[in-house]
């Protein structure tokens, strides 16, 4: 297994593995696939390009098999010591067929060295309830819910 970040030569593989991840957990939402992709590709594109977006991928023989985003959210500056931004985690996926095989948690911990090596102060996920029990077993631990207003 290969965990590296994504290059644009995954941009297709990683538009289909979000419209499949997006009607495995919703599979009651209505959406036009290249209208879709128009708007993903365009994303990616400039995901890749900038410097606040990571898409990091497990690779098996050419596949990707598992892939996380990570956002960089830059924190205000306080008097005192040096600020360094967070990681926000999001569009955490692995193929069905890949599932249960250890391979999210070696790319968690991949992410975790890079986060440490960078100075990240934190990394955060919103995970779904199936996704507690993972990100549990790989070191995170829930914390007091954020406060939303929907707009």
């Amino acid at each position: 297994m290969n965990i590296r970040r994504a290059t644009e030569k995954d941009i297709e593989t990683l538009i289909l593995m979000r419209w499949e991840f997006t009607f495995e957990h919703q599979p009651e939402v209505n959406g036009d696939f290249e209208v879709f992709a128009t708007e993903c590709r365009a994303f990616l594109e400039q995901a890749m390009r900038g410097e606040r977006w990571y898409i990091w991928v497990a690779d098996i023989d050419g596949i990707v098999a598992s892939h996380m985003y990570i956002q960089l959210i830059d924190k205000v500056p306080r008097p005192g010591r040096i600020t360094y931004p967070f990681a926000y985690m999001t569009n955490v996926y692995t193929d069905p067929g890949y599932r249960s095989q250890g391979i999210g948690s070696q790319l968690l911990k991949a992410i975790q060295k890079w986060s440490e090596e960078n100075k990240f102060e934190f990394i955060i996920v919103w995970p779904s309830d199936e996704g507690r029990e993972f990100y549990a077993r790989n070191g995170y631990r829930l914390c007091v819910d954020p406060m939303e207003l929907h707009l």
